[in-house]
């Protein structure tokens, strides 16, 4: 096989965006156009992608890291300017190259592979993807002969009258054979309405050389979406948001309604979990099987785990157990840590906390920079204090312990094991193992109570049996 080069066109400055944001940065289902089309073609192997970058140069680079090689078009002269600024780096190579803008970000890997493949197979100069549009204002058209072998490809604002009712439109995506189009880039000429030099002109030269130009059709319209103002950004955003649910739903994700639910590019979903709508999953986020989503979830950079349970809450940069039940009206902030059949109810808030199996938390309550154990019960609108205006302290709480309801625990501080604190206490000390802490004005540790006060519950729980 052919070594596989790429070349993705992303100089442009996209004033028709009326954004800060350099255009191809802006995402579509969270990911940056850009990042969508060097994933697609490193996906079908290609060896080397040179991004070819002009206006924000920079944010680019700094989003794609090393993940890509570089060539700098200073002047914006035309598309086939642009791809002619990656020869230092691959005019010397051997093999296929697929030139690609980077504001397309609904290409599959699949119509890339029959586009190369296409290619390779007829051994052909350049092969272009085409589509078929109802209304192909604005796109160049590809021209073809009465036999059907392709000419040229004239822009919209060159067209004769009968150009431009071809409906047959060039997407912005070639095959070239790498040393036949460097070497027709030479020739390219400005001589047109735009005054620029057009990667298109490279099809008629190599056509009027007598090579082999060749056309793919894809039969799917909405992958030659460029996007070039908010208007387009939307339509993409909405193709794609419908491809990624219908590919949950076949691997066997239950979506309650896909035209409410979003979810990320890069998100993983087990099977059988379900999505209730206005469901949104953003980011890296990976949820296991069994678990249900929703509704009016939104969940951002988190791992979620088999049979787990996320109702009317905000989830970002934390973790959730299997078995355990978030919701409704909850917040786990970054660094919320939760083990397994873990219950966080309604309006409690989780941040920088590692709350141990089998333990509740079960309404109106906060959990700030806290290590809380096994089979712990915090009351309703405990807090633990963890700022103290310049400071955040840690709290931690011990496995079997119980916090009552509007406790405040002063941190830096730790709840032994098996302790009691009793509701409406302010505690500022620690309170060790199996202690009962009263501090309602003033704190007071009962050696060895706990047992007591457990004991007595346990034989009132046995009476009302």
């Amino acid at each position: 096989m052919l070594e596989r080069l790429a070349v993705i066109l992303a100089a442009g400055q996209g004033k028709r965006m009326k954004s800060k944001l350099y255009k191809v940065l802006h995402p579509v289902c969270g990911k940056p156009m850009v990042g969508h089309v060097l994933d697609t073609v490193r996906e079908i192997g290609v060896s080397r992608s040179v991004v070819v970058v002009g206006h924000g140069a920079e944010a680019v680079q700094s989003y794609l890291g090393p993940s890509a090689e570089y060539a700098l078009q200073a002047e914006q002269l035309g598309t086939g300017h642009a791809v002619k600024q990656a020869k230092d780096l691959l005019g010397q190579e051997k093999g296929t190259t697929i030139v690609i803008c980077g504001d397309t970000p609904l290409i599959t890997a699949e119509t890339l592979e029959g586009l190369v493949q296409l290619h390779e197979s007829r051994g052909a100069a350049a092969t272009i993807l085409t589509a078929e549009l109802d209304d192909p204002k604005g796109y160049g058209r590809v021209i073809r002969d009465a036999s059907g072998a392709v000419l040229k490809i004239v822009e919209q604002k060159d067209c004769s009258p009968e150009e431009d009712a071809v409906r047959e439109i060039n997407t912005g995506t070639y095959c070239f054979d790498n040393a036949k189009l460097f070497a027709a880039l030479d020739k390219v000429t400005n001589t047109n309405a735009q005054q620029e030099y057009y990667l298109t002109d490279v099809i008629g030269i190599l056509h009027g050389e007598g090579e082999q130009v060749e056309a793919y059709l894809t039969d799917d319209v909405s992958e030659s979406i460029g996007v070039n103002d908010r208007v387009a950004l939307s339509v993409a955003e909405g193709y794609m948001r419908e491809r990624i649910v219908r590919k949950h739903m076949l691997n066997g994700v239950t979506v309650i309604d896909p035209s409410s639910t979003y979810i990320g590019s890069e998100v993983v979903i087990g099977s059988d979990t379900v999505l209730y709508p206005n469901t949104w999953l953003h980011g890296q986020t990976q949820i296991g099987e069994d678990c249900v989503i929703g509704p009016q979830a939104e969940i951002q950079n988190t791992i979620i785990h088999s049979g787990a349970t996320v109702k009317h809450s905000v989830l970002n940069e934390a973790e959730v157990g299997s078995s355990t039940s978030v919701g409704p009206f909850a917040y786990l902030r970054p660094g919320a840590k939760l083990g397994e059949h873990v219950k966080i109810g309604d309006f409690v808030e989780v941040k920088n906390a590692t709350i141990g199996d089998h333990s509740k938390v079960s309404h109106l309550s906060y959990v700030g920079d806290a290590k809380v154990g096994t089979n712990v019960n915090i009351g309703c609108g405990a807090i633990t204090v963890n700022y103290d205006g310049y400071n955040k302290s840690i709290t931690e709480i011990e496995d079997d312990a119980f916090i009552g309801s509007n406790v405040n625990l002063i941190a830096p501080i730790k709840i032994g094991k098996g302790a009691y604190v009793v509701a409406g206490s302010t505690v500022t000390h620690a309170v060790p193992d199996n202690d009962l802490a009263i501090a309602r004005p003033r704190q007071e540790n009962k050696a060895g109570y706990a047992d007591k006060i457990r004991a007595r519950a346990k034989a009132k729980k046995k009476r009302s049996e």
